[in-house]
């Protein structure tokens, strides 16, 4: 397997990853022609995904953030998520995209989902860059998944362990001996 300039094991270089968002663009693009998006962003980890999947559409989209907390400074989910930040603008009415880093154990998403529905948007999906099925806890699934990995730690592209490695250009897998 490929390493980076830090030694870490590269699972997803900058290359496939930058492929794989151009191919999710076509199939939004497609599936919304001639329609408004609204992409929302899950800080902190989707900064990178939705900023690049914003310039891979070729509709009418705009962008917010929300921020939830459901991990502390380990990698293990505490189970409850927090709203920390909600939208700017309305959606009512609006296409929705969540757009989020990774779908692991899917109780993120499941509030945000439920959170959204509340506010009777047209439509909602979800893009996630990563799937992890193997770690499900809760019955959801992405509209838009770029890569389906096994149940690996990983860092990079926005994801992080203790808010460091985010700015990783590819997705490595996190050396056991680091956590």
């Amino acid at each position: 397997m490929e390493t980076d300039n830090h030694g870490l094991e590269i699972l997803f270089s900058r290359e496939q990853i930058a492929e794989r968002i151009r191919e999710l663009g076509a199939e939004i693009t497609r599936d919304l022609a001639g329609e408004k998006l609204v992409m929302i962003g899950v800080l902190k980890g989707a900064a990178p995904f939705l900023a690049d999947l914003a310039r891979a559409v070729d509709i009418d989209a705009t962008f917010d953030f929300v921020a939830v907390s459901s991990y502390g400074k380990n990698n293990r989910t505490s189970g409850a998520v927090k709203l920390i930040k909600d939208l700017d603008e309305p959606i009512e009415g609006k296409h929705v995209l969540i757009v989020e880093d990774i779908l692991d154990t899917g109780i993120t998403l499941t509030y945000l989902r439920k959170i959204f529905l509340q506010h009777h948007p047209r439509s909602l999906r979800i893009a996630t860059l990563l799937d992890k099925p193997s770690r499900r806890l809760e019955p959801i699934q992405a509209d838009y998944v770029g890569f389906t990995i096994p149940n690996l730690f990983v860092i990079g592209f926005g994801m992080d362990f203790a808010e460091r490695y985010r700015n990783l250009p590819d997705i490595c897998l996190m050396p056991p001996e680091a956590t």
